[in-house]
């Protein structure tokens, strides 16, 4: 465990506003629209593993990035892909989940011990799984059979390999 963040050491988002200025003293507005240029809607887990960028050959501006634990389809990675597809012109959705997940295994029971915890039940379901391929075929067919997605014949799905950096469609 680090030390704690005090006088004399900065915390981490201390030495991000920090990286923050070093970034912005040589930063170009490129006059880039938020539409992304490739038309593409990457859904994908949170894992600090997965630098989506370098992984997929992306460039800023190329697309959308969605990300949250596990790299699930829900009701808010919906609404994040309604208004991408809808208000941003994206066409197609890839959705990648990887291996060694923190939901691999994780139960329901996360949820019942954070009740016990601090006295009030999380309203969001948790989305754990033991299947990754089975979780990835569930996402795309969340993405494929929602009302408001105009945009469902080019979803895509795959699992990615933490160890060789490779990705394997899930058909």
């Amino acid at each position: 465990m680090a030390p704690a963040p005090g006088p004399e050491r900065p915390s981490e988002t201390d030495r991000f506003v920090l990286s923050n200025r070093s970034y912005a003293e040589t930063f170009r507005d490129g006059g880039m629209d938020a539409r992304p240029v490739r038309r593409v809607a990457v859904v994908a887990c949170m894992d600090a593993r997965l630098d989506l960028f370098a992984a997929l050959g992306l460039e800023l501006g190329d697309a959308h990035i969605i990300r949250n634990a596990g790299g699930v389809v829900t009701d808010d990675a919906i609404r994040s892909l309604t208004i991408s597809q809808r208000a941003l012109g994206t066409r197609t959705v890839v959705l990648i989940h990887h291996t060694g997940c923190g939901l691999l295994g994780l139960t329901e029971e996360f949820r019942h011990e954070l009740e016990r915890e601090v006295g009030q039940r999380p309203q969001w379901a948790v989305e754990s799984f033991t299947d990754l391929d089975a979780d990835v075929r569930q996402s795309v067919q969340r993405v494929r059979t929602s009302p408001f997605l105009p945009h469902t014949d080019d979803v895509r799905g795959f699992v990615f390999d933490v160890h060789t950096g490779l990705l394997r469609e899930v058909h």
